[in-house]
């Protein structure tokens, strides 16, 4: 069985033409002989606009929360009508969709009440995008010919009960994918289910975090030992860097799983981070793809890529960061002294992305939350503290970058120009990363990029793209 997962981004079902090109996209895999399984996000904006509903309707704004979802039910309603001509169909479509959004404002008017939303209920309003968007998904797939069916993503996704951020069970997804998704594609239907949620072993609903529809997609293909995982967003593939602060940035052809999860976890926006663990472990391959240009090839994301002949194959940013420093002269060279640092870490569940030590000080970086007066006054009973906001983090990801004489001298070279805070790279053969103010971040990376992507390996980036973009 050739079995694809083919996962769309919001930004690929946001509306009733981007659904149209998502259906001819799976029709052309089930003509090509594929049985795919379509893993699809909520329309485009409609967990904030949920979110936002929420938080509204326990803050006593009943008014504006039930405004939210009466805008929300309206854009359903007449994409569903404009992806739906069968009569029959079209009718049975839209009374569920009411009932779905009659059992939200129910959940709404309650929260107005009692003035407090828990992650729990927050997870339950959320989750509602993605079952509206499968479900209507599923109705236009079939009136455009494709044998599909709805199915309730929360049947398969089995979670503990961390709301907001559920860690997937993978023994029982894979159970449940054989017991209810294999049947499905052997019988040649193409199931369509809801990225980002699942629920508890009790039935309720849970959600992965933010980007969780990616995770969802390599959850399912783990499981059923798909032959290829397809990420479907709005951009050609994984690029050199973000073509929004250089223009001329370039497709990475090509990649391999530690680089991607490095570019993904240090603020590349176009995957997930957690979108990668379940292909390694079954070797199955990543394609990152654009659902506005499908005859793209995209980025092909494997276990081991060709050799690159430049250093680096992209640069990522992670903004909106915090620097804390710690020092304490009194802790020199102190027994478990680390220990207690990242026990009060772990106390806040706070992660902490970059570590620099010296013998009597500790610098860490942590993405700015409110969390941090709480984080530093633990750590003030251990050391002299202070934090400051603002900053970002520059990842420079490529193979075999510490084993390269000179290499930190030509990155620092490019960036000679602004001020360095934090430096790591001994960690990780394919990671160079600093810390530079926020406002520094885009200058530091057209600088970069310059420096390093003037002559690419062909073999490695689309080079054609920037040939053919200059003689344009």
């Amino acid at each position: 069985m050739s079995l694809v997962v083919m996962k769309f981004g919001g930004t690929s079902v946001e509306d009733a033409t981007a659904i149209g090109r998502t259906a001819a996209i799976v029709a052309g895999r089930v003509s090509a002989g594929k049985k795919p399984v379509v893993v699809v996000s909520a329309m485009a904006k409609v967990t904030d606009q949920l979110l936002r509903a929420g938080t509204s309707a326990a803050a006593g704004d009943k008014t504006g929360a039930l405004s939210i979802s009466s805008r929300l039910r309206c854009r359903h309603r007449d994409t569903a009508a404009a992806l739906v001509k069968d009569a029959k169909e079209t009718a049975e479509l839209q009374k569920w969709i009411d009932a779905k959004f009659d059992g939200l404002d129910e959940i709404l008017r309650g929260l107005a009440a009692i003035l407090e939303l828990t992650p729990r209920i927050s997870d339950l309003i959320v989750s509602h995008g993605e079952r509206l968007s499968s479900r209507m998904i599923a109705a236009a797939f079939r009136e455009r010919g494709i044998n599909s069916e709805a199915v309730d993503a929360r049947q398969i996704i089995l979670t503990d009960s961390q709301f907001q951020k559920a860690m997937p069970i993978d023994a029982a997804i894979e159970k449940r994918a054989e017991e209810q998704l294999r049947p499905l594609l052997e019988s040649g239907k193409v199931p369509v289910m809801g990225g980002f949620i699942g629920s508890n072993e009790a039935g309720i609903t849970t959600t992965l975090g933010r980007g969780g529809s990616d995770f969802t997609g390599a959850l399912i293909g783990g499981a059923l030992n798909a032959e290829a995982i397809e990420i479907w967003t709005d951009v050609d593939g994984i690029m050199t860097s973000d073509p929004r602060v250089c223009p001329d940035a370039l497709r990475v052809k090509v990649i391999s799983f530690e680089e991607a999860a490095e570019l993904a976890y240090f603020g590349a926006k176009v995957l997930h981070p957690a979108t990668i663990l379940p292909a390694v472990k079954k070797n199955i391959p990543v394609l990152v793809l654009n659902s506005k240009n499908p005859t793209n090839e995209g980025t092909r994301i494997i276990s081991l890529a060709p050799h690159c002949k430049t250093p680096f194959k992209s640069i990522a940013v992670k903004k909106k960061l915090s620097i804390i420093d710690v020092v304490a002269s009194r802790m020199l060279m102190t027994h478990g002294y680390l220990k207690e640092i990242f026990t009060v870490f772990d106390k806040h569940q706070c992660a902490v992305d970059m570590v620099s030590t010296s013998e009597v000080s500790v610098s860490l970086t942590v993405d700015s939350t409110d969390k941090l007066p709480a984080i530093a006054a633990d750590l003030s009973k251990l050391a002299d503290v202070k934090y400051e906001g603002k900053k970002a983090l520059v990842c420079m990801v490529g193979e075999d970058i510490r084993g390269q004489n000179g290499m930190a001298a030509q990155v620092f070279g490019a960036v000679k120009h602004i001020n360095v805070r934090m430096i790591s790279q001994g960690a990780s053969e394919i990671n160079m990363s600093f810390m530079i103010d926020e406002e520094d971040a885009d200058e530091a990376v057209r600088s970069l990029h310059a420096a390093f992507f003037q002559d690419p390996d062909p073999a490695i980036f689309d080079v054609e793209a920037r040939k053919a973009a200059v003689s344009s």
